[in-house]
């Protein structure tokens, strides 16, 4: 292979991340979530968790030109600002956490806390009061916190929206844009810390492109008044998640 992409990366192993990736990228268009969720168990058994996190990111600049530019329209942009900024400040103690912690037992934690939460939003639990800006800040910084520490970003956003009382394309477009934006001011964030390096780059760049194809594809395979079917494929994917991020499959 060439000796731009990460070592150890094989002509098989490059095939596998470039149909991962465009698979991801469906499911991010149709869902506004997910992508990483079914990348990051594949591309670790390829590369090192911290590369496939880093390419994965930088592959995410090709939603800021096919999904984000329609979803921006749709979302609470001043409540989406605070989200985002708090999120990256809240993920440089979660990258330090990455760095310097035993993470089974906060996995675990995790894991356990999506899972009550899960179950409360199938048997019908929403949020009662309207969602303050103070209480969106609070999702961000916990969103930024988990994603920085465990590459889990969507979750905790994800969950938030289903509770409360937004439409399926509200729901969709803020977590697509909120995904989409922080994950790649991630990046520098990481590199600050030393997790990963920028000879990522090239492999991103070249994910890039069946990413931004899926996520077009995905984006044309949303419907607004499939609403039940938008909440059925979200909670199967917040539960698939959770199986994919337990700590026995290591």
């Amino acid at each position: 292979m060439p000796d731009w992409l990460p070592e150890g990366v094989s002509a098989l192993g490059l095939v596998v991340l470039l149909i991962t990736v465009f698979v991801a990228g469906v499911v991010y268009g149709f869902a506004g979530f997910g992508a990483a969720l079914l990348f990051l168990p594949v591309a670790a058994r390829v590369v090192p968790l911290e590369v496939a996190i880093a390419s994965f990111n930088v592959s995410a600049i090709a939603s800021l030109f096919t999904v984000v530019p329609r979803a921006w329209r749709e979302v609470d942009r001043p409540a989406m600002v605070l989200q985002v900024a708090l999120a990256c400040l809240f993920a440089m103690a979660g990258i330090w956490v990455l760095r310097t912690a035993d993470l089974t037992v906060l996995r675990w934690a995790v894991i356990a806390l999506i899972g009550l939460t899960l179950l409360a939003l199938i048997s019908g639990w929403r949020l009662r009061a309207e969602p303050t800006m103070r209480t969106r800040g609070a999702v961000g910084a916990a969103a930024g916190f988990l994603g920085g520490a465990t590459g889990l970003l969507g979750p905790a956003v994800v969950i938030f929206q289903l509770a409360g009382k937004d439409s399926a394309a509200r729901n969709r477009a803020t977590t697509l844009v909120f995904l989409t934006v922080t994950s790649i001011l991630l990046l520098p964030l990481m590199a600050a810390q030393g997790v990963v390096t920028w000879a990522v780059v090239p492999l991103g760049l070249l994910m890039l492109v069946p990413y931004g194809v899926g996520t077009w594809v995905g984006r044309l395979l949303f419907r607004p008044e499939f609403e039940r079917l938008y909440r059925v494929a979200a909670y199967l994917f917040i539960a698939a998640a959770m199986v994919m991020g337990l700590p026995v499959f290591d």
